[in-house]
């Protein structure tokens, strides 16, 4: 059985571990002890706060296999992006050129350097080791984060966005960094990404990269080519993600080019599909395995000790409870009796 709760200063270890695995871009897990232990003790203090309003709270969750002890996994939530600065994106827009005296009209694809990403709830830090890759316990960490959000609607924004690394070679190098960012940062792409540490709320940001519309024609080829385009380690990400209902093409990142998936939670499947059900213990009829069995996700109902879990049953829809074994409950640290959010995956 797999478990996807929160972060503890136990698993520093082995997120560096998994820090040390080659993964693109950013949007990923720190690479240093130190950074490491700032990542894990925020999300430790922002599980614990009384929160009203989202601000510089950050949540880092662990897939851990508990038959192993081991995690296999990691995901990340930020309550609001920017909270301490203002988080720049490129916005894909679409200028209209017209000459009344040559009769010509015509549209051109442009670049604009904005923050209205700022104050929405990001998601990052998505990552599963080889074996779990395409299995439902990756589709389970993805969503967890979500189905916290189901539970503690009140520490995050009603919208959130998620960055995907962009494209880049073999040597790190990223074509669209190369045809842009460089120009103005003087520098190669991932130099540029450990100066900046990741972070995309720098003053030095607004201070070198470009105030007015980038013309997307006049950029190279293998440029524009990699605008809005995932690394290929990034596509299970897409793929749950887009299934989950968050949408592309309007922002792009500004180093890489890599997509920025958003969107408005009551368009979210976890959220407009969340059930809250009562824990009730099953027990093993005859008749139980000629039932329909489904896979849900169920977590607990705690903010403060949140975990989440797969199960099978049958259909809640029409009920009023769900039925789990005593093993479930024991991972979820619950008994029956509790509420408890479940997901359909």
């Amino acid at each position: 059985m797999y478990v996807v709760r929160p972060v503890e200063l136990a698993d520093i270890a082995a997120l560096e571990a998994l820090s040390a695995v080659p993964m693109p871009g950013v949007h990923t897990l720190p690479k240093t002890r130190e950074k490491i232990r700032a990542m894990v003790e925020l999300s430790i203090a922002s599980f614990a706060a009384h929160v009203d309003i989202p601000s510089e709270e950050g949540y880092l969750m662990v897939l851990e296999s508990l038959a192993e002890k081991q995690i296999v996994g990691t995901a990340a939530m930020f309550a609001a992006a920017g909270s301490n600065g203002t988080y720049f994106s490129f916005r894909n827009d679409v200028i209209q050129q017209v000459s009344r005296d040559l009769n010509i009209s015509h549209s051109v694809h442009a670049l604009t350097l904005c923050s209205e990403l700022t104050g929405y709830s990001q998601l990052s830090s998505f990552f599963v080791g080889e074996r779990e890759h395409g299995t439902p316990e990756a589709a389970l960490l993805s969503r967890a984060r979500l189905m916290f959000a189901v539970l503690a609607p009140h520490r995050f924004s009603e919208r959130f966005f998620v960055p995907l690394a962009g494209v880049t070679d073999s040597e790190g190098g990223s074509p669209f960094w190369d045809a842009l960012g460089r120009k103005f940062f003087q520098m190669d792409f991932l130099d540029a990404e450990r100066t900046i540490g990741g972070a995309r709320n720098r003053t030095l940001i607004v201070e070198l990269m470009p105030h007015y519309p980038v013309y997307v024609p006049l950029l190279p080829g293998d440029a524009q080519a990699a605008m809005g385009q995932i690394h290929p380690s990034g596509e299970l990400a897409f793929n749950l993600l887009t299934a989950e209902g968050f949408e592309a093409d309007d922002y792009i990142d500004i180093f890489d080019g890599g997509p920025i998936l958003q969107a408005h939670k009551n368009s979210l499947r976890t959220f407009t599909g969340a059930l809250q059900r009562r824990v009730s213990t099953s027990v093993e009829t005859p008749d139980r395995g000629r039932e329909p069995q489904l896979r849900y996700a169920v977590s607990s109902g705690s903010e403060h000790d949140f975990r989440v879990v797969i199960t099978h049953c049958p259909a809640l829809e029409s009920q009023l409870s769900v039925a789990l074994s005593l093993d479930v409950q024991d991972a979820l640290h619950i008994a029956e009796g509790d509420t408890v959010i479940c997901v359909r995956i």
